[in-house]
């Protein structure tokens, strides 16, 4: 049987307050990367606080358009994802 993938989309906290957005297959593997800053430019840049959020997806389309989705949300709307206080009709 072939083993089914499982994609992530996540939201890091920077320690300047800023959020940064990612996808991945390997959430531990992906974040430890931004913590070593070798994930991306903005995550060195910006250092990592923690991991704020993420959620699980089996499509990886599906995952990608949540991806660009929530990139080009607000600080205050990923905020209020985060807190989990996100109304499914917004």
């Amino acid at each position: 049987m072939k083993k089914q993938w499982k994609w992530y989309v996540y939201i890091i906290e920077c320690k300047d307050g800023a959020y940064y957005t990612g996808l991945t297959w390997n959430i531990v593997n992906r974040i430890e990367q931004h913590v070593s800053r070798l994930g991306s430019k903005y995550t060195a840049k910006h250092g990592v606080k923690k991991l704020a959020y993420y959620e699980e997806h089996e499509d990886l389309e599906v995952a990608r358009n949540r991806e660009r989705q929530v990139k080009d949300w607000s600080q205050k709307k990923k905020r209020i994802l985060i807190s989990g206080e996100w109304k499914k009709d917004w």
